[in-house]
């Protein structure tokens, strides 16, 4: 009994994830075969883009063996990556993304995405409550392996009311504050200039000092001064292939073109892709 209680558990959470939380997809039954061929061709799941990108699912859905001739066939996933963009944006449809598709199914060394490379993240908008206000975070989750299996955990946090706690430091007025090197011959009697004025303790500590908002905001959850509302939205940063970053977003649409999407595509050279993580771990784009 407990075995079909678990087994119906899983079948009903897998079913609401294939609708994406709010981002639910709705057929008109007035169109017919229209509606059968968009709910084929969106990416409903984003497990289902990895499989897609990766040529190892059919149009149906249906996962391909190793044995099918379909699977990873070059001919057939480039014509698949060619309607996994937004072609409603730009920065997507454009010659770069053919210089892009190229590079993933060339025939010496196409690339594949792995579920498990620590090379992509997900990105997710959430409001808050604290003191009765409205609050907009972004949180960073990351898949990691644990045990046989994996789980997504929590890598990072942007919140402008914690960032605002620590603003980057003049170095003209840093020189004002600083203990003496000599302070351990008077028992440390002069720590009181740091700890008497709480709003210039920043400066006090090491060149190397970096904020930890992660341990911050898990301290303002566990106190009860920031409590959760909902998930607003939720997009994916893509580091894996070599030379590329791109960002997968979902579109709610009523045409072939919906799903998850690619929805912002740059050519970044390899050294360069950790200060663009970077940047997407501190803000959000406009």
């Amino acid at each position: 009994m407990q075995y079909i209680i678990k087994t119906l558990f899983f079948i009903c959470f897998f079913s609401w994830i294939s609708v994406g939380y709010s981002q639910s997809f709705s057929l008109n039954s007035g169109t017919g075969g229209q509606d059968e061929a968009i709910l084929h061709m969106m990416n409903k799941q984003v497990g289902q883009f990895f499989r897609r990108f990766n040529m190892e699912e059919d149009q149906y859905g249906k996962l391909l063996k190793k044995t099918d001739t379909r699977y990873h066939n070059r001919r057939i996933r480039i014509k698949l990556l060619e309607q996994m963009f937004d072609v409603h944006n730009p920065r997507t449809n454009s010659k770069l993304k053919q210089y892009f598709i190229e590079d993933v199914t060339n025939k010496r060394n196409p690339f594949y995405l792995e579920f498990l490379d620590n090379n992509w993240f997900a990105e997710v908008a959430a409001t808050f409550t604290s003191e009765g206000k409205e609050q907009h975070l972004i949180l960073f989750l990351q898949v990691e392996k644990s045990g046989l299996g994996s789980k997504w955990v929590i890598s990072n946090v942007y919140y402008n009311y914690t960032s605002s706690f620590f603003p980057d430091i003049d170095s003209a007025e840093a020189m004002k504050y600083f203990l003496h090197p000599q302070s351990h011959e008077l028992d440390f009697m002069n720590l009181h200039k740091a700890l008497d004025h709480p709003s210039r303790i920043q400066y006090y500590a090491s060149d190397n000092f970096q904020p930890d908002y992660l341990t911050l905001f898990f301290y303002l959850m566990k106190t009860g001064k920031l409590t959760f509302k909902e998930i607003t939205n939720v997009k994916f940063h893509f580091f894996q292939i070599p030379d590329w970053y791109f960002e997968l977003s979902y579109y709610n649409r009523s045409d072939t073109n919906s799903g998850w999407l690619i929805s912002n595509l740059k050519y970044i050279k390899e050294d360069e892709k950790p200060q663009l993580i970077r940047f997407y771990k501190s803000c959000t784009e406009e």
